[in-house]
């Protein structure tokens, strides 16, 4: 499941596609990036659905609504794991990109971006959500490969995603991904 032209090429066609992996990984940034070569419509799941300012998260049944209409629309590139709603996401994708990198870069990856947005909003939050990183932020990310990464394994293989799951393993590898515009 690693980056193949064939799965690169089937992503250039892909009209709906998820970004998934543990915090800090890269996922929005990569998002972003291939929304803009693929001209698809960037959804982030922390903006878009879980959080209203204030950092007070949505009700669930409010967050599944929201996720219902947005994958209903043809064409889109959506980040956040949120395995809440894989039921939700999963059906409709036509590809998943599993940035799947060592839980160190991970953790770096979540700091620096503390740092570089502290007390200030990042685009993928909305407003009146400042960066924050709390000590159950980095144990979720310690532990992600153990707890989560089980769980994201059997939901693509339940969905039929597995075999065709793009999965990038570190950042130099997900810039060059993003770099081909797949």
């Amino acid at each position: 499941m690693n980056i193949t032209f064939g799965l690169k090429s089937a992503l250039a066609e892909a009209d709906r596609i998820l970004v998934i992996g543990s915090p800090g990984s890269g996922k929005s940034t990569l998002a972003k990036r291939l929304s803009r070569a693929l001209d698809l419509d960037y959804i982030s799941m922390d903006r878009d659905f879980y959080w209203l300012p204030g950092w007070r998260k949505r009700p669930r049944n409010e967050i599944d609504s929201l996720i219902s209409k947005a994958v209903a629309r043809e064409r889109w590139i959506m980040d956040g794991t949120g395995l809440n709603s894989f039921h939700l996401r999963l059906p409709r994708a036509d590809a998943v990109i599993w940035l799947r990198l060592p839980r160190y870069a991970c953790l770096y990856g979540a700091v620096s971006r503390t740092f570089r947005y502290f007390g200030r909003n990042r685009p993928e939050l909305p407003a009146g959500c400042p960066e924050r990183l709390s000590l159950e932020a980095l144990a979720y990310i310690w532990n992600f490969e153990r707890d989560a990464a089980p769980l994201i394994e059997a939901a693509l293989q339940d969905h039929g995603l597995a075999n065709s799951t793009v999965i990038i393993r570190s950042r130099k590898a997900a810039n060059r991904f993003a770099a081909l515009g797949v």
